[in-house]
């Protein structure tokens, strides 16, 4: 059974930092592209940054130079840092592994917030 648990979501204020983390499981993950997507209320899931199986990384362009995608394959887990949080970055943060098949987590909430 494959399995994608996020974490590492919460509340920060304006400017601030979180690391979020996806561990999988049931995958043979080195061999997945591993990406970050996100869904502000009213609005469509948007990609955040992927990165491949072998390490090249994308981003949208209005999040490069704040977020961050990284994957540890030993540990099964891709990370996304986010710097700088803005309130238009509050929304439900998913990770997903594709590799011909989509697989999604459920989700960790983060709200950025004064």
């Amino acid at each position: 059974q494959v399995r994608l648990v996020e974490s590492g979501g919460g509340l920060v204020q304006p400017g601030g930092s979180l690391r979020l983390s996806c561990a999988a499981s049931g995958i043979i993950f080195s061999i997945y592209a591993m990406g970050w997507y996100r869904q502000a209320p009213g609005k469509q899931r948007e990609l955040v940054a992927v990165i491949s199986s072998g390490g090249s990384t994308n981003y949208a362009d209005s999040l490069k130079g704040r977020f961050t995608i990284s994957r540890d394959n030993a540990k099964n887990t891709v990370y996304l840092q986010m710097n700088s949080l803005r309130p238009e970055d509050t929304a439900v943060y998913y990770c997903n592994a594709e590799r011909i098949i989509t697989y999604w987590g459920q989700g960790t909430q983060v709200t950025v917030s004064s």
